[in-house]
């Protein structure tokens, strides 16, 4: 069936997007607790001998790789996030429907963005 003239998915095309959201969810969720678990290990690690010069380099590649997976960590919650409000708007029946022109967003893109608000058209208008 064309998409032309649908205002909504059906609930079989919404089991579907839900299939896909949760198993991305699931992957993102570990991912975020091997960041986390990673960043409190970074955090714990510290030596008791080292050189000065040598420690002070070392000191600042932790910082900067501490700096680098905090900002994976945070990256990585944000997208749970996003994915957890697509399973409510799939609850709420919104799921699907671009926020800016009101019309459906293709399959192809929910399914490698799940997350999306915004049909490819509107997104390409923003920039």
């Amino acid at each position: 069936m064309s998409q032309e003239g649908k205002t909504a998915y059906s609930q079989e095309e919404l089991k579907e997007f839900e299939v896909i959201i949760h198993q991305k969810l699931s992957s993102a969720k570990e991912e975020l607790t091997s960041l986390k678990e990673s960043l409190s290990k970074k955090n714990d690690s510290g030596t008791d001998y080292t050189a000065s010069t040598s420690k002070l380099l070392e000191d600042g590649a932790d910082t900067l790789e501490r700096e680098n997976l905090s900002q994976l960590a945070a990256r990585q919650q944000k997208f749970v996030i996003n994915l957890e409000n697509a399973l409510i708007r799939i609850k709420n029946g919104t799921y699907g429907i671009c926020v800016d022109t009101g019309k459906l967003i293709s399959k192809e893109r929910l399914k490698a963005v799940p997350h999306t608000m915004h049909s490819i058209e509107a997104k390409l208008a923003k920039k």
